[in-house]
């Protein structure tokens, strides 16, 4: 096996884990049927821009004490808590949030980087 079989094997394995654990669901899989050869790195700028927008709307949320599959469970259990006016609840449900918004970014980064070097030694990415 070559080096870009090896890493491309990797990747698939990588990913798939990811929807296992809950960092991806089905709508990642509609942003990759959007990808094609004349835009590899479409997917990469989405999913970019969502951790722009996201990261300043965490922030924000931090400021004024009020985002993959675990960070959206995160949000409805820190929206019931704000509907119970459980002030403790929430502060530790916002930090849960934080983490899962961490890992997911982190899983995805790490996603990302093996894409880039399955790329840059001329394979294709792996759409199984």
């Amino acid at each position: 096996m070559d080096l870009v079989s090896q890493m491309q094997r990797q990747f698939v394995d990588y990913k798939n884990s990811l929807f296992r654990e809950g960092f991806l669901d089905d709508q990642f899989k509609q942003l990759l049927q959007l990808q094609d050869e004349s835009n590899p790195g479409f997917v990469v700028e989405v999913v970019s821009l969502f951790f722009q927008d996201s990261e300043k709307l965490l922030n924000n949320l931090a400021t004024a004490f009020i985002g993959a599959l675990k960070v959206k469970n995160e949000c409805v259990a820190f929206r019931n808590y704000c509907d119970e006016k459980n002030r403790e609840r929430c502060e530790k449900c916002l930090e849960q949030l934080k983490r899962e918004y961490i890992a997911v970014k982190n899983k995805l980064g790490t996603l990302f980087q093996m894409e880039r070097h399955i790329l840059l030694r001329g394979g294709s990415i792996p759409l199984e």
